[in-house]
C-alpha cells in the first residue's frame, strides 16, 4: 500500500470530479481524496505513481509531491540497551551468512554449451531440387 500525493492544477469542482474519475479507472486504488485549497490529490492503494501522473497529465499540469507508505512512521521510544546488543548480534550473524552465500556464488562459474544448427540442401527433403 502506498500513499501518493500529487499536485494537480484543477480550477473548479467539475475539473476535480473529472480528475478523480480519470484516476479511479486505475486498478488497485483504495481511496482518493482531493484538497482544493492546496490543489493536491492523495491516492492510497497498490498503484504505480507513474500511471497516476500519466492519467492526470493528459488534461492538467501535474507533479508528484510525495510517495510513501500508507501510514505515517511512528516515533518509538528508545528500548533497553540489552535489546540493542541482541539485535547487533543477530545482524552480525545475518551478515556472516550473506557473506558465505556471496562467496559461494562467486565460486560457481557455469560454462554454457554452444549448439549450432546448420541445414544443407541434401539433408532437407522439402528443398527445391531444380536449380
Amino acid at each position: 500500500m502506498k500513499k501518493i500525493v500529487v499536485k494537480v492544477d484543477v480550477q473548479g469542482d467539475k475539473e476535480k470530479q473529472k480528475a478523480m474519475n480519470a484516476v479511479s479507472a486505475l486498478q488497485g486504488i483504495d481511496s482518493i481524496a482531493m484538497d482544493m485549497k492546496e490543489r493536491k490529490m492523495t491516492v492510497i492503494g497498490a498503484v504505480d505513481p507513474i500511471n497516476v501522473v500519466e492519467k492526470l497529465r493528459k488534461c492538467w499540469p501535474t507533479a508528484i509531491v510525495s510517495v510513501g507508505p500508507k501510514e505515517e512512521p511512528k516515533k518509538e521510544e528508545p528500548k533497553k540497551v540489552e535489546a540493542k546488543k541482541d539485535e547487533g548480534d543477530k545482524k552480525k550473524e545475518c551478515d556472516k551468512m550473506i557473506k558465505e552465500l556471496v562467496d559461494a556464488y562467486k565460486a560457481y562459474n557455469p560454462c554454457m554449451t554452444t549448439r549450432y544448427c546448420v541445414q544443407s540442401v541434401e539433408e532437407n527433403p522439402n528443398a527445391c531440387v531444380i536449380l
